[in-house]
């Protein structure tokens, strides 16, 4: 395999690997709480969901032009990228509290466990199987956004469906081998370097889908790598810098994205609503508008000046300026 392809692999291994832990300690949760019959069935059904958008817009996004793809995967994987690698500098610095694995867990278990009253023996639990089917669908989304993606860009679905697959197959393995939060997996270094990756796939594809059809980095595919290692560079270079302002670390906090965070069951159609919206506004615009803002004016500018040499300085000029903006508004 050719450099890029290994970095695609990598990329969407350890993509998958983060929303798979995340699936994962819901449906743990959710079994283990209540009802693993019911539970399962949300994954089942979860999956079964998640095959029928891949059949409807998987030959979509492949008939695609070449550059409206570039475009369009490039800013979502910026988007992508920066937030788990905002958050990921954040922690690695003091400034956020690491992502606590089994923290979430204990608390998925009592909230879960807090609803069991409404459930009446013998007939199924719809609280753990609609959690099940969220956590599998909405995580299950993104990699399956990452598979298409990378896969059609870079004509290796095969490549990339295999990393899902393999990180998906590990994961769930571990999860149920232990029946227990996967709360040794480092979840800060992975979100960390997939953080860096995706970054970097999002200025590589972008700035060639805003320079033209025919538009191509110097150094063809081999520039990924430069601007990995140019990306891994820099957010180290600001993690140190974090960390010499000698912050107080915060008290510990938990990213729950299910249901089970909330502790009262009422109006449950307008949570849930809520919640797939949610999922929607952080899937295109990430935890910082300010930095999605930034993406669609590198965009534009890059489109208005290529084919100029310095079209391909833009993006990463407005990635730099802009993640370093939202992490001093973030301290």
């Amino acid at each position: 395999m050719s450099g890029a392809s290994y970095a695609l692999f990598i990329s969407v291994f350890l993509a998958c690997s983060v929303e798979a832990v995340e699936a994962v300690t819901i449906v743990l949760a959710a079994g283990t709480a209540r009802d693993w019959k019911s539970a399962l069935r949300g994954v089942v059904a979860g999956l079964v969901t998640l095959a029928v958008i891949i059949a409807i817009f998987g030959p979509a996004i492949s008939r695609l032009p070449i550059s409206t793809l570039r475009i369009v995967v490039g800013g979502l994987l910026l988007v992508f990228g920066l937030t788990w690698l905002r958050k990921a500098i954040l922690r690695s610095s003091g400034f956020k509290a690491l992502h606590d694995e089994e923290k979430i867990f204990q608390e998925e278990l009592v909230a879960a466990r807090a609803a069991a009253k409404l459930t009446r023996h013998g007939v199924a639990d719809w609280y753990a199987f609609t959690l099940s089917y969220k956590g599998v669908l909405l995580e299950g989304l993104e990699v399956v956004f990452i598979v298409l993606t990378f896969g059609t860009i870079a004509h290796k679905v095969t490549l990339a469906s295999i990393a899902a697959i393999i990180a998906v197959v590990i994961v769930c393995a571990l999860g149920f081998a232990l029946k227990a939060p996967l709360a040794k997996v480092p979840e800060n270094t992975l979100k960390f370097c997939v953080g860096i990756l995706l970054t970097s796939f999002g200025i590589f594809w972008g700035a060639e889908g805003t320079s033209g059809a025919n538009a191509h980095w110097p150094g063809d595919n081999w520039a990924i790598l430069v601007i990995i290692v140019t990306v891994w560079i820099f957010s180290l270079f600001v993690i140190a810098f974090l960390k010499s302002l000698h912050h107080k670390p915060r008290e510990a906090e938990s990213e729950v994205k299910s249901e089970l965070s909330q502790r009262v069951i009422t109006n449950k159609y307008l949570k849930g609503a809520k919640s797939f919206i949610d999922f929607w506004v952080d899937f295109i615009v990430g935890d910082d508008w300010r930095i999605a803002a930034a993406i669609g004016i590198s965009f534009v500018a890059t489109e208005f000046v290529a084919p100029s040499p310095l079209s391909w300085a833009i993006i990463p000029v407005f990635v730099v300026i802009s993640l370093s903006y939202s992490l001093f508004c973030a301290i």
